[in-house]
């Protein structure tokens, strides 16, 4: 197994105390001084389980490993599988009819040897249920990170992502750029900080195109290149981030944070960020709020 997965993984959880981390397995499968600290059998107990990579993912698995990894499912725990850690899931029939990714030069491997799975491309993680696997080492990071979000909120998870020295927090659908563990500075990064900057402002593509210094027409196909997301749609994702902070470490009403991040009014706001979270502001709030709303 890849060291740096593991040791990743460990980094991540091991930042926020709600999580303890441990390593699962048998003796026999010590790598780069990396020594399990609970037995295999005790995985089935586990809420979340990180499957890291491995050099040749077609090299079998052991049927132990397979079988607490299934338990571990059955029994409802979270699996984030980082690079080709996805095999392991895709072996034991984990992935059957679901949806999954992985290193860009394995997809293919992925959907030759394990037709049942729905490889999904270019994405920096997919998450299918309890299941989540990356595209690689860094976005490895990034799915961890999503699952201290989903579990405590994006403020904290901001936090984490800060003390880790990652960017913040990123959702499954950005597309992967490169596999690093920094973030990349693209053609369009000032224009994006810019908007973020100006969240609470009327943001539309042309003025974001002057922005740019470029033609409408290129600046949209520049941006979806690089995003994988219309400009206007990628808006909408910052602007549903900044509420969250917002509704998670102040107590400001739900009008003033509608016009803070550039919803306008508060029906539009409830609408909007009730599509992306699938949850009303009042109710995340009550989930993940760190300070009584007055």
């Amino acid at each position: 197994m890849f060291a740096l997965d593991v040791g990743i993984a460990a980094q991540v959880f091991g930042r926020h105390p709600g999580y303890r981390v441990s390593v699962y397995g048998d003796h026999g499968l010590d790598a780069a001084d990396i020594r399990p600290t609970r037995s295999l059998f005790d995985l089935r107990y586990a809420d979340i389980v990180v499957v890291p990579g491995y050099e040749n993912p077609q090299l079998p698995i052991p049927t132990e490993y397979l079988e607490a990894l299934r338990i571990s499912v059955g029994r409802g725990a979270r699996v984030v599988a980082v690079c080709t850690g996805v095999f392991a899931l895709a072996a034991g029939g984990i992935l059957n009819g679901r949806s999954a990714t992985t290193h860009w030069r394995h997809t293919d491997e992925l959907r030759s040897m394990y037709p049942e799975v729905d490889v999904v491309e270019n994405r920096l993680f997919v998450e299918d249920g309890a299941i989540l696997t990356s595209a690689g080492t860094g976005a490895g990071m990034d799915a961890c990170l999503h699952v201290i979000q989903s579990d405590f909120g994006t403020t904290v998870a901001d936090d984490v992502a800060k003390d880790v020295a990652f960017s913040s927090v990123r959702g499954p659908n950005e597309p992967r750029f490169t596999d690093v563990l920094t973030p990349t500075r693209a053609s369009l990064h000032a224009t994006r900080e810019w908007v973020i900057e100006n969240i609470g402002s009327p943001i539309t593509v042309q003025r974001m195109a002057d922005h740019s210094l470029l033609s409408r027409r290129t600046f949209i196909r520049r941006f979806v290149s690089e995003t994988g997301m219309p400009p206007m749609h990628w808006v909408a994702r910052q602007r549903v981030l900044g509420a969250r902070r917002l509704l998670e470490a102040s107590d400001w009403s739900v009008e003033r944070i509608a016009s803070a991040t550039g919803f306008g009014t508060a029906a539009n706001f409830r609408t909007v960020f009730r599509r992306e979270t699938g949850v009303t502001p009042s109710a995340y709030r009550k989930a993940h709020a760190t300070v009584d709303a007055a």
